[in-house]
């Protein structure tokens, strides 16, 4: 089985809390499953290199922003691997370039065009837990680019598709979609599936827990998604056609 998981800011915001998701990855693939994870910047990492950036130039130009804001994910990465192999699992850290996450040429909003995952495959091949940067990938002139709000969603999506992936999780700091923000309300309900659809019209609607350009794509290649939290075991929301299960 190849899972596709993905941790968000929250998730691995401090050196304790990316200990935890290296055990949570080294207990899914000591159960025998193939696992590609896709990881965004520390906590309030991206908010602080943009902070930056405008001391130093204001508004810096796009091309400038993606190579600066690409580093939260790479430092991210970098530091999960090592935690996952201090447990004792091979593992290698991709940027999005050394994913083969193919994008336009729009900077701080760019779309993918194509994912060539055959880095990927090998590294699955040769025994490797892969850890792979969000929000990133290159465009066709080799500079790197980011993918905007959400995009390190889109982009765990985008390789679960590339690669087949049986089903792709999204871990965050809620623990499944719910028919409102359960921290703001406190009589909110969670769900237990919804579709494809519905959980677009709830993102276009301003629910944060999916991107709707990462529920799009999911739509269109059919890939299953499982929202759970980092922070315990319960199930999350499962995301596919009409009435799925899980």
């Amino acid at each position: 089985m190849l899972l596709v998981q993905k941790f968000g800011g929250s998730s691995v915001a401090t050196p304790e809390r990316i200990k935890g998701v290296a055990r949570r990855v080294v207990e899914t693939r000591r159960k025998g499953c193939r696992v590609v994870v896709v990881v965004s910047a520390m906590g309030d990492t991206t908010d602080d290199l943009i902070g930056l950036a405008r001391q130093v130039a204001g508004a810096g130009p796009g091309r400038e922003m993606d190579v600066l804001l690409s580093t939260g994910e790479q430092m991210a990465v970098a530091l999960l691997a090592m935690a996952i192999s201090s447990i004792g699992e091979r593992v290698v850290s991709l940027t999005g370039c050394q994913a083969g996450i193919i994008t336009d040429e729009t900077y701080t909003k760019a779309r993918i065009l194509d994912v060539r995952a055959e880095r990927i495959s090998g590294e699955l091949d040769a025994g490797n837990i892969v850890v792979v940067a969000g929000f990133q990938g290159v465009n066709r002139n080799g500079d790197i680019t980011t993918l905007g709000r959400g995009g390190s969603d889109t982009t765990a999506v985008a390789l679960a598709a590339a690669l087949g992936a049986d089903l792709c999780e999204i871990y965050t700091d809620v623990d499944g979609v719910y028919t409102a923000d359960p921290r703001l309300t406190p009589n909110a309900r969670k769900l237990t599936a919804i579709s494809y659809d519905e959980m677009l019209q709830m993102a276009r609607l301003g629910a944060t827990v999916l991107h709707d350009r990462s529920v799009e794509y999911a739509r269109h290649y059919g890939i299953l998604l499982h929202v759970r939290s980092s922070f315990n075991r319960h199930p999350g929301t499962v995301v596919g056609k009409q009435g799925c299960g899980f």
